[in-house]
């Protein structure tokens, strides 16, 4: 496969995950805005900055409210890190390499293209933007299951997977680390009403409501809930079980090229701390600092399958 292909590939599935994963944020924000209580106003501040964008959002914002952030990463054509932008930049990688994608690939993502505008003046009307989002994450999923359901285990199939893996890890730890930047007021006790109901927005975020109480069976406990978003296998969005895919996919390029690229070694260390981890260990680390180092190692590694395979 040319490495232009491979490339295309690998960014449509990183983009259309990515207007995934905003969307996602996004819901965040909008339920820690309402939860009971306050929380100081800066679930939005901590939207903007977790998303990555800070400094690009106040070069053209003042202040980080609901309208200015949902605006800003959820409807604007001109912000180069908002949803439309992610949906136009997959739908443009996919039609450069249209004859690697099946029918129902590019029907889905054609389609979502087609949709956008009409749901996102919908949306810019103030009156569905909750509907709005649920959208994305529902023509999201769609997408990823004609991946999964139509595509030929070959390399362009796992060029396509690492993208998805690789932008949903760095998603599921950008929204743990949003209950870090959230901070309770003082006046709140760790584990009190306000501290339950920020935790349970980062799971509703994730979908993981029934998934926690599956495996768990108790009550919301912060430590519980970052073990299974971190370490839990069984959960497809956990660090482990993203890293898991993106090994299996580095595994089997490298059976099918005959070489053994630097990016491989990097993804199995990655994905050994994370089986191999305990939480108790990242919370004596901090959370926040143990996230921080993810991102930055998953960002190098996808850096690096970008230098072995893609250029």
């Amino acid at each position: 496969m040319l490495s232009r292909t491979a490339d295309s590939l690998f960014w449509m599935a990183r983009y259309m995950e990515r207007a995934e994963n905003l969307a996602r944020l996004l819901e965040v924000g909008h339920r820690l805005a309402i939860t009971p209580g306050e929380t100081g106003g800066n679930e939005w501040l901590s939207t903007v900055t977790i998303a990555g964008c800070g400094q690009d959002f106040f070069e053209t914002h003042q202040n980080a409210t609901a309208q200015t952030v949902t605006d800003f990463l959820g409807l604007s054509e001109h912000n180069s890190y908002s949803i439309p932008s992610c949906i136009a930049n997959a739908r443009g990688n996919g039609r450069a390499v249209r004859t690697a994608l099946t029918s129902s690939m590019w029907e889905s993502l054609n389609g979502t293209w087609l949709d956008l505008e009409t749901k996102r003046r919908e949306a810019l009307s103030g009156t569905g933007v909750i509907d709005y989002l649920d959208w994305i994450k529902d023509r999201s999923m769609q997408f990823t299951g004609a991946i999964t359901s139509t595509m030929l285990r070959s390399d362009a199939y796992y060029f396509t997977q690492m993208g998805t893996l690789l932008e949903r890890a760095d998603n599921t730890a950008r929204i743990l680390d949003v209950k870090y930047h959230v901070l309770l007021p003082e006046h709140e006790a760790v584990g009190g009403g306000l501290d339950f109901y920020q935790w349970n927005a980062i799971l509703r975020a994730v979908t993981a409501n029934r998934a926690y109480h599956y495996l768990y069976r108790d009550s919301l406990q912060p430590w519980l809930i970052a073990e299974m978003l971190i370490l839990r296998s069984e959960l497809p969005r956990s660090l482990v079980g993203c890293l898991a895919g993106v090994t299996d996919c580095l595994e089997k390029l490298s059976n099918a090229y005959g070489a053994r690229k630097d990016c491989v070694r990097m993804a199995n260390a990655l994905h050994a701390d994370l089986a191999y981890g305990k939480i108790e260990d990242i919370f004596q680390q901090g959370l926040h600092e143990f996230l921080t180092d993810f991102l930055r190692r998953n960002y190098a590694l996808a850096d690096q399958i970008q230098r072995d395979y893609l250029l």
